[in-house]
């Protein structure tokens, strides 16, 4: 099978790769460049466990060739802190029980990133529509939501 070479961006590191067609962009992630944050889940782009940000917008990444990251901007869950300390969205989910056991985590943390960017000051409604495409078995979905209206409240200030 021929590779392709694939040059993008991974949490502000330049990343030029040579990728089998058939590879996903969750497998590329977590077995060639070790950046596990991105759980696999459903493999079918339901629970949201495997959501990275593809140029800013949350995207599906174990239903998704790792070819399409060709020329773009991604980010995991292992590139939004500094690394001393948690990023807004990280703590606002810490403090309001929004998260347990952290497999589906990530995937919400990065789906709130993009979520802020685009309606800083969202209303129950829209944090509802937006994480819908999460599934969490352990938290109880008040505190994610909870979390997300937190975390807004954190990046205003």
């Amino acid at each position: 099978m021929n590779s392709i070479d694939v040059t993008f961006v991974v949490n502000g590191q330049p990343i030029a790769i040579a990728v089998p067609p058939n590879l996903m962009l969750a497998d590329l992630l977590r077995d060639r460049l070790g950046l596990a944050g991105c759980r696999i889940g459903c493999d079918q782009a339901v629970c949201g466990a495997c959501v990275v940000l593809m140029d800013g917008a949350p995207v599906a990444a174990c239903t998704r060739l790792a070819a399409t990251a060709d020329g773009t901007d991604i980010v995991t869950i292992e590139g939004i802190s500094d690394g001393a300390s948690l990023h807004p969205v990280q703590l606002a989910f810490l403090r309001s029980g929004g998260l347990q056991c952290g497999f589906c985590s990530a995937g919400m943390i990065l789906s709130t990133i993009a979520l802020l960017a685009r309606h800083p000051a969202p209303d129950e409604d829209t944090i509802r529509d937006w994480m819908g495409g999460h599934l969490c078995r352990c938290t109880g979905y008040r505190q994610i939501i909870d979390a997300v209206g937190l975390a807004a409240e954190l990046l205003r200030q």
